[in-house]
């Protein structure tokens, strides 16, 4: 699972270097590229590249200080596009359908177990 941050590293990786091939990228082209809430140290830079690297999103060739030779690999490219794929529309239109069925079932049984007890203590 990842992280926003490494998130955005990924795509903009992926972004930066198409086909997969390897390219090189120096830590603070990718920290300028990151929005400024998210942004970090070459450090926080290192960290996350090695996460994506154990994760196999990436392949890194060399890293030479904060000069990084990489690839996304095809699980990286996979896992942008799943990201992608899920409308968050969809998912909310979905969350009030089933708010609705939840309520309109709730309202039923309710009716129902006030009739029940009606008629128990009616004839009772």
């Amino acid at each position: 699972m990842l992280d926003t941050k490494s998130k955005l590293v990924l795509k903009i990786l992926a972004k930066e270097s198409s086909g997969g091939s390897y390219k090189i990228f120096e830590s603070a082209d990718i920290i300028s590229l990151l929005p400024k809430h998210y942004r970090t140290d070459s450090e926080g830079i290192r960290h996350i590249l090695t996460h994506l690297e154990r994760q196999d999103l990436i392949s890194i060739k060399y890293d030479d200080d904060d000069t990084y030779c990489l690839a996304v690999l095809p699980f990286g490219f996979e896992e942008i596009e799943e990201n992608n794929i899920k409308p968050k529309k969809d998912k909310i239109k979905s969350n009030k359908i089933t708010i609705l069925i939840s309520f309109w079932i709730g309202l039923l049984g309710a009716v129902i177990g006030a009739v029940i007890t009606y008629l128990f203590l009616k004839i009772f």
